[in-house]
């Protein structure tokens, strides 16, 4: 009975020391949703405005030129290292690390099951050798619009394709179809 005693002001202490990091992770995430939404609906901006100014091949130019700099303008307001990431990367740099491919595995898992693609997202807090690292990953669905430049390549348009040849010669990111996940939008923040 004394060790019970004893132990039960412990736990309740482990407890209360295990909230502020659940509350930090649930702040960090509320706060990852509203910038990742920030971004997205400036980047679909930006591309429907390119649509309809030049058609799909000169959409090909806003995700190569102003996608990095409506990134890199959110990560400087939200304090988070922001990038896009897929195994069928388009930019050399979108190479996924073992966590986003992992991340993107899961919320695939998650779409099978039935969830609508326009909600998956997860987050976690990862410990690193340099401390506690938040991560969030959010899915990038594809849409009817992105079939343009992402769907089969027998049928993308001659003007597309050779854009693609000449912006980006090592492209993967196209055989899509509406309703799949074409990567994630991964962010991260040390805690």
């Amino acid at each position: 009975m004394k060790r019970l005693a004893l132990a039960l002001p412990l736990l309740l202490l482990a407890g209360c020391a295990a909230t502020p990091n659940a509350d930090k992770q649930a702040a960090l995430t509320d706060s990852a949703r509203q910038t990742a939404a920030g971004l997205l609906q400036t980047l679909g901006g930006e591309l429907k405005a390119a649509m309809t100014a030049g058609g799909p091949a000169e959409a090909i130019g806003v995700c190569k030129e102003k996608a990095p700099k409506i990134a890199a303008e959110a990560a400087q307001k939200s304090g988070f290292s922001i990038k896009r990431a897929s195994p069928k990367n388009r930019n050399p740099k979108a190479v996924p690390d073992a966590w986003e491919a992992d991340a993107l595995a899961s919320l695939e898992k998650r779409l099978a099951a039935g969830e609508k693609p326009e909600t998956l997202d997860m987050s976690v807090v990862v410990d690193t050798p340099e401390g506690k690292l938040f991560r969030y990953a959010k899915a990038l669905p594809t849409q009817a619009l992105c079939l343009n430049c992402h769907g089969d390549p027998d049928k993308l348009s001659p003007e597309v394709k050779a854009k693609l040849a000449t912006e980006y010669p090592g492209d993967k990111a196209v055989g899509y179809s509406a309703g799949m996940i074409r990567g994630i939008l991964s962010m991260k923040k040390a805690m």
